[in-house]
């Protein structure tokens, strides 16, 4: 199968970064976005605003845009990339949705366009480090035949199973994460109110039971000290757990992850 032309609609903190990975990487390869061309430096060359020019041959289309209505306006709305994606072989959805959603869009699409969902983990830092973790699903000859993609943008590669599987995956470890960022926060300020050095208290936390992935890395993460807004991580953080609770097994219990997507929506910025 071949896999390039290869493209990236949604080219924001992640996307871009991803782009980068896989022109490093040696990919013919392509970015969309609707801010303006020169805004992206280096990457410029390489990308576009018009979806016409951005689809035209494309045989691999990866989707990092916010949320489900983002990913309508790409696939099917405003930009309609699948309407004119004569030559489009295999859709990769890299976005954070509900796993419900995501497997929908199998009966939504053609059936001679494979589907793979590859959600990945690790922040801007990791992305720009090409060192994310990918949690996949989908069929494993389609998977076999782009993990070079994949190893061009990460490190870690979790196949979880079928269509779905990798998102379901996903919105569990977003789940825990977003349970440490609150817990995490909530340590800090109050060692602050205890007059305790934040550094120390962060160096303790890497070293002791304590230990996770925002405090290990708070000096690193862009989000680390953001307060809640809809266009930073943080808010990002708030919709994961929502698509996670989207998920949730029936008759399960939801009062402690409703608990931390109510702290998140508390958050403010740290100094």
């Amino acid at each position: 199968m071949k896999i390039a032309p290869v493209g990236i609609a949604g080219c924001g903190r992640m996307g871009a970064p991803m782009l980068g990975a896989l022109l490093h990487g040696g990919f013919e390869a392509r970015g969309l976005d609707i801010r303006p061309v020169s805004e992206f430096g280096e990457l410029a060359p390489s990308m576009t605003n018009d979806p016409a020019t951005f689809i035209r041959g494309l045989k691999t289309l990866i989707t990092v845009v916010r949320d489900i209505d983002q990913t309508e306006d790409v696939l099917f709305g405003a930009q309609d990339l699948l309407a004119r994606a004569d030559s489009l072989q295999t859709l990769i959805i890299s976005s954070t949705l509900s796993p419900r959603y995501v497997i929908d869009l199998r009966r939504r699409i053609p059936d001679h366009i494979s589907l793979i969902d590859a959600p990945m983990s690790g922040a801007q830092v990791a992305a720009e480090n090409r060192a994310l973790s990918f949690m996949l699903g989908g069929d494993s000859a389609a998977l076999d035949a782009h993990q070079p993609l994949f190893a061009a943008m990460g490190q870690h590669f979790h196949r979880m199973g079928r269509y779905g599987a990798g998102m379901q995956a996903k919105v569990l470890n977003n789940l825990l994460a977003a349970s440490h960022t609150v817990m995490t926060r909530l340590v800090l300020d109050w060692a602050d109110m205890a007059g305790l050095d934040e550094q120390r208290v962060l160096d303790l936390i890497h070293t002791s039971s304590g230990q996770n992935w925002l405090a290990s890395g708070f000096n690193q993460i862009e989000f680390a000290r953001d307060g809640i807004s809809d266009d930073n991580s943080i808010g990002i953080l708030f919709k994961d757990v929502a698509s996670a609770l989207d998920a949730a097994p029936e008759d399960a219990d939801t009062n402690l992850p409703e608990a931390i997507q109510a702290a998140i929506s508390k958050l403010k910025p740290r100094p």
